[in-house]
């Protein structure tokens, strides 16, 4: 099974938390086990699974991108997103996880989310289910 799901970011860097999303199209397939993958067709977007019970962990993972990779350094690439460019390409544009019990198999306080890091924009992701 294919499911595309778009998204809209509101701010250059932000975390949109897409698990509810990417669950739906497992309960879809109607799938019992397997695999989910989770892709974002973006180059200035990225897939990250991390904390979701406690928001600062998202504010701590963009303040520290930005710090690692600021906007403004000596980059060469015109569009003025080579930033961007850099956190999607350190993060991921994916993520596969397993499926129990037609449930994403996350940890406790896990969450999948859509890194956005050159927004705000119109984005999707893809989510393919595979069985196994």
């Amino acid at each position: 099974m294919f499911e595309e799901i778009p998204i809209k970011s509101k701010k250059r860097n932000e975390l949109i938390d897409i698990t509810g999303e990417v669950q739906k199209a497992v309960e879809k397939a109607k799938l019992k086990e397997g695999l989910c993958v989770v892709y974002s067709p973006h180059t200035t977007a990225a897939v990250v699974v991390t904390e979701g019970a406690d928001p600062s962990v998202q504010t701590d993972l963009i303040n520290a991108l930005n710090r690692l990779v600021p906007v403004a350094g000596p980059y060469t690439h015109r569009e003025g997103n080579s930033d961007a460019h850099i956190k999607s390409a350190i993060i991921g544009n994916s993520r596969l996880i397993f499926i129990k019990n037609s449930k994403l198999l996350l940890g406790t306080w896990e969450s999948c989310y859509f890194v956005e890091a050159d927004g705000p924009r119109q984005r999707k992701i893809f989510v393919k289910i595979i069985e196994g």
